[in-house]
């Protein structure tokens, strides 16, 4: 009973930023993510008899404490589903990914550990179950279950039986590049569950964003659909920009940006005022994705490389769904 899943990691363009459920990771508004080919997970999961508990291999090294319980409880919905409570798993995943650094490696973490475990114990999901299954792990790891653009629904059911991922658009569809600028590699100082928690119950700027994202969603899918660059990198910076300033209004007060964020931010206002279209967007954490079109990438890539404080600049393009190796 052994499988292995690969699963890619998305950038979202419509932020996902506050539960109304914790313990299901219910949302409190839709997303949208584009999957990016350059970040992945890889993991396989074997299920045994004779174990006692799971085991959890991250890059070859042995995961304790509360990264374990978030996969051993995974786990347990899955033996759930299959009826098999009392089998436990060994589970080795490959991160290709900075962990916990704002470039969601628990989206394709979960995506690919959701896949391979449910095709090691003999469950058959499609797309649509597995999404609603892989959102119990991690919310956003939901979208990463397709390929290409793929929106979130929020649902309404209390019991989340209406919210998942569905696809918006093949990867096929738009060659829209993304640069993921990276700054830090370090652990950010609030996760991105507590930081959702402080700023939904604390920050009065909450309700505005919520009342935003109808709108932003609505443009936003027209722009991919006609392919319209301008207007969807701008919708998704500024959709950016909005979620941020939820943080800075919550009590007590944070911001996931360093100094070298707002940098490269300024740095991406001046390419477009140089004619280069580009638009930046950022998760919770301190690193920096910018949109470009293939055209620029050249330019692109030399510009970010040359900014203070930039360590790295990797290139993505739009990335496929799960796959089964």
């Amino acid at each position: 009973m052994k499988a292995t899943a690969k699963a890619h990691t998305n950038i979202a363009l419509i932020k996902y930023w506050g539960k109304r459920d914790e313990r299901l990771i219910l949302p409190t508004n839709s997303s949208l993510s584009l999957t990016l080919d350059g970040f992945s997970t890889t993991t396989t999961v074997a299920f045994q008899e004779g174990l006692s508990e799971d085991q959890f291999m991250l890059d070859n090294q042995l995961v304790e404490g509360e990264a374990f319980r978030r996969v051993t409880k995974f786990l347990d919905l899955i033996r759930q589903l299959a009826g098999k409570e009392q089998l436990y798993a060994k589970v080795n995943s490959i991160n290709d990914v900075p962990t916990a650094a704002g470039f969601a490696s628990s989206a394709s973490g979960f995506a690919a550990l959701a896949a391979a475990g449910t095709k090691a114990i003999g469950l058959d999901l499609d797309d649509q179950a597995l999404s609603r299954l892989t959102r119990q792990g991690s919310g956003s790891a939901c979208r990463s279950i397709y390929g290409g653009f793929a929106e979130w629904e929020m649902g309404e059911q209390a019991d989340g039986s209406d919210s998942f991922a569905v696809p918006i658009a093949p990867a096929r569809h738009w060659d829209v590049r993304v640069a993921a600028v990276v700054l830090s590699s370090t652990m950010k100082k609030v996760s991105s569950r507590a930081g959702m928690k402080r700023t939904v119950e604390t920050s009065p700027f909450y309700s505005g964003w919520i009342d935003s994202i109808p709108n932003d969603l609505k443009q936003i899918k027209e722009a991919i659909e006609g392919k319209d660059f301008e207007k969807a990198g701008s919708i998704a910076e500024a959709n950016c920009l909005k979620m941020h300033a939820t943080t800075l209004a919550a009590n007590p007060p944070f911001t996931y940006w360093h100094d070298t964020t707002m940098r490269v931010m300024h740095a991406i206002q001046d390419m477009r005022a140089d004619g280069i279209p580009a638009y930046f967007t950022i998760d919770a954490g301190p690193n920096v994705k910018v949109l470009y079109l293939p055209e620029d990438e050249a330019r692109v890539k030399q510009r970010l490389s040359e900014i203070s404080g930039v360590s790295g600049v990797i290139l993505s393009k739009p990335g496929q769904g799960i796959s089964y190796l």
